[in-house]
């Protein structure tokens, strides 16, 4: 017998019926939009994606399925979504997937700003050529140190320098772009008192007033 204390807490939740939960990735669910000059060859480890930009891979665990309900849909799904890990990857594999597409078709930008007095860049020659894995290119830039900065450029990355405080990077692969720029931005990051620094894209900082003593 429930105590008269307890019976409006014990008929609030009480419920008829079984509820189930199901788990769905929100982004793992979105079908992926096939452009016509791509194609692909699945297999139980990796799906290689060819376009007119190149080829390249991506991973895939045992338990991911690619589907194609349509000629030019793609659907990732796994095996079973109420376990973690294979939840946690639904949206992360399809998010690379979609990035591979991107990659060998249109391929991937961000432009980097030089801010500061002095502060330039420029394309050259690298006179060590590819010993340090570069393609023979380097930029030169002036970031208001004594020396002048010199960086290699990979060769799976394209730059330009359309106006001495501007650069221009591009890559087909978004991860290996994003490490270039930022190894670039690491030698002089923005500062939050003066706002002088390398920016990348849209990048924007807070700038902090100085206290006065």
């Amino acid at each position: 017998m429930i105590p008269r204390a307890r019976l409006g807490f014990a008929l609030r939740n009480f419920s008829s019926s079984a509820t189930t939960y199901k788990h769905v990735s929100h982004i793992g669910g979105k079908p992926i939009m096939l452009p016509t000059t791509v194609s692909f060859t699945p297999s139980p480890t990796a799906l290689t994606v060819n376009g007119p930009l190149g080829t390249t891979s991506v991973p895939l665990h045992s338990f991911v399925r690619i589907n194609f309900p349509e000629k030019d849909i793609m659907e990732v799904s796994v095996e079973d979504a109420e376990i973690k890990v294979q939840r946690q990857m639904w949206g992360t594999t399809r998010t690379h997937i979609y990035n591979a597409i991107i990659g060998m078709t249109e391929g991937f930008k961000v432009p980097l700003y030089l801010v500061g007095v002095g502060y330039r860049a420029q394309l050259e020659d690298d006179p060590r050529g590819t010993m340090d894995g570069g393609n023979g290119r380097r930029l030169s830039m002036k970031l208001g140190y004594s020396h002048t900065v010199y960086v290699p450029i990979p060769p799976h990355i394209s730059c330009e320098v359309p106006t001495p405080t501007k650069i221009v990077v591009s890559c087909t692969d978004k991860h290996l772009l994003g490490l270039f720029a930022a190894k670039v931005r690491g030698h002089r990051k923005p500062e939050p008192y003066k706002g002088k620094g390398i920016f990348v894209g849209d990048e924007k900082i807070r700038i902090k007033s100085v206290k006065k003593k």
